[in-house]
């Protein structure tokens, strides 16, 4: 089969890789109908993490072709959609809604879904079926709940974004436009938008923010406040993960208020005097996607969300690295790569 492999910063190649094969009874292979490129996967590209011929992708959608002998929920013929943990989903930690941290996760960027096919380990668990086979324009949606609309919903969630609330988006990548259409979805009376770029701009309000924000730092932070009567926001997401980004997000924040962080974390530090003297509530981190996959599904298969309008370049596969230089230069928000 044809896969994704980094080589090392900037050194994107598709190759041959070796099918992969049921290893244990709990596994069931899939053949993608979509894969795509995630921010995350700029970190290695930009040399800020260490990488050497690694296989790439942990977001898929796609056909079930072999389940293995204890698979039981999950049938060779569904479409399928996962998360990029996979989960037992029986676990205490999973039963309480927290599937990412499995007692026995498998992260799927170490098997790499940029490619034809993919083994889903812990496939009764991670796997959810669609209603049916997906009409093709739905294909984009659906891969969006793998891990960019399930992270930027879990982010709302976290942020606690509801009916009544303002709620500030700090990052106008995928997650963080997911973020606005949950937060809008969820019922947010106020949705501001941090972002300089005219055509995230445009998604952003199509989504549901109601204001948006240019400046950054500590002028973004004033500009919430002056937006909200000197108070903050009730929520902010939090989805880049850099250190101006969290501290832009808890500054934006009113006292008690929530902030949910889901940008992967590089070289953030939280001053203990700033964090104790805002009295606000913190909690991220790697989004429980399966919790949230069903409901997702439903939401897309009922066309009353559309989050697919994220991908605003489409390659096949063979072209992966144009995608990633096509995101790492901010020509595209984010990338679908068709098989």
């Amino acid at each position: 089969m044809r896969g994704v492999v980094m080589y090392g910063a900037g050194d994107v190649r598709v190759e041959e890789r070796e099918d992969p094969k049921i290893v244990e009874p709990t596994d069931a292979i899939i053949r993608l109908a979509a894969t795509c490129i995630c921010g995350s996967d700029l970190w290695p590209y930009r040399g800020a993490e260490p990488v050497e011929q690694q296989v790439m992708g942990h977001e898929y959608v796609g056909v079930v072709q072999q389940v293995g002998s204890e698979v039981r929920t999950i049938k060779v013929g569904d479409f399928v959609v996962g998360s990029f943990w996979a989960s037992d989903n029986t676990c205490q930690i999973c039963t309480a809604g927290y599937q990412a941290y499995c007692v026995h996760r498998v992260l799927m960027g170490t098997i790499g879904t940029q490619a034809e096919l993919a083994r889903i380990p812990l496939a009764d668990g991670t796997l959810v079926a669609t209603p049916g086979q997906p009409d093709p324009d739905l294909i984009p949606s659906l891969m969006a709940t793998s891990d960019v609309l399930g992270t930027g919903w879990f982010a709302a969630v976290a942020a606690q974004a509801g009916p009544g609330k303002t709620v500030a988006v700090v990052g106008d990548g995928a997650v963080g436009l997911l973020g606005i259409l949950a937060a809008q979805q969820l019922g947010a009376e106020r949705i501001i938008a941090f972002s300089r770029h005219a055509d995230r701009q445009a998604l952003a309000q199509e989504f549901g923010a109601t204001d948006i924000v240019t400046e950054r730092g500590d002028a973004g932070v004033e500009k919430v406040k002056e937006l909200t009567s000197g108070l903050g926001a009730h929520s902010v997401i939090e989805a880049v993960g850099t250190q101006q980004a969290m501290m832009q997000a808890i500054g934006s924040t009113r006292p008690g208020g929530h902030v949910g962080f889901v940008g992967v974390s590089h070289d953030v530090a939280i001053p203990g005097d700033e964090l104790f003297m805002a009295g606000v509530h913190l909690h991220g981190g790697p989004a429980p996607v399966r919790q949230f996959l069903p409901e997702l599904i439903q939401l897309i298969w009922d066309r009353t969300i559309d989050p697919g309008k994220v991908f605003d370049l489409t390659l096949p596969l063979d072209r992966a690295a144009e995608g990633y230089q096509a995101m790492d230069q901010r020509t595209a928000t984010k990338v679908l790569l068709t098989l």
